[in-house]
């Protein structure tokens, strides 16, 4: 089973290749909260409805503090097709060999129409602005979740 983060716990780091052909480092990010997001693949439905979810509530989040970044394990042109098929607004990174979804417990054994596979779990972390895990968020649902995340955030 894979290790899963908790609250407290030091978000990894990562620098990974996004969307737009940039690189984007998590400590690049420190002094601000950021929601990262992991999804299993663009342009799947219950991902899009996701993506679009959080660009739809991207300004109240922003204004609220917090930055927005999607995982995934797609390539940085399929998530570039993403961003532009679906206006997304903030940045997409891609993490093809899967280390840091790994490292954050978002790859591994999980439940699909009943069988265990191995895949990407659905997952939501909120990092504060020292880089520590404020919310370790597993096996989330696509539909809901953000109006979700933002009453735990207290984002009216």
């Amino acid at each position: 089973m894979t290790e899963r983060l908790t609250p407290g716990d030091p978000a990894p780091e990562f620098t990974l290749p996004t969307d737009n052909g940039d690189t984007l480092t998590l400590k690049d990010l420190r002094g601000r909260k950021v929601i990262l997001y992991v999804y299993p693949a663009a342009m799947t439905p219950g991902c899009t409805t996701q993506a679009c979810d959080f660009r739809d509530n991207l300004a109240s989040l922003q204004s609220a503090g917090y930055e927005v970044v999607g995982i995934s394990p797609d390539k940085p042109a399929k998530l570039a097709k993403f961003r532009e098929n679906d206006a997304i607004t903030f940045p997409l990174v891609s993490d093809e060999d899967k280390s840091v979804l790994t490292a954050y417990g978002a790859f591994g054994e999980k439940q699909l129409y009943g069988k265990t596979v191995t895949g990407v779990i659905r997952s939501t972390f909120v990092i504060d602005e020292n880089g520590a895990i404020e919310k370790a968020l597993y096996n989330v649902k696509a539909t809901g979740h953000v109006a979700k995340l933002r009453r735990d955030l207290g984002i009216d």
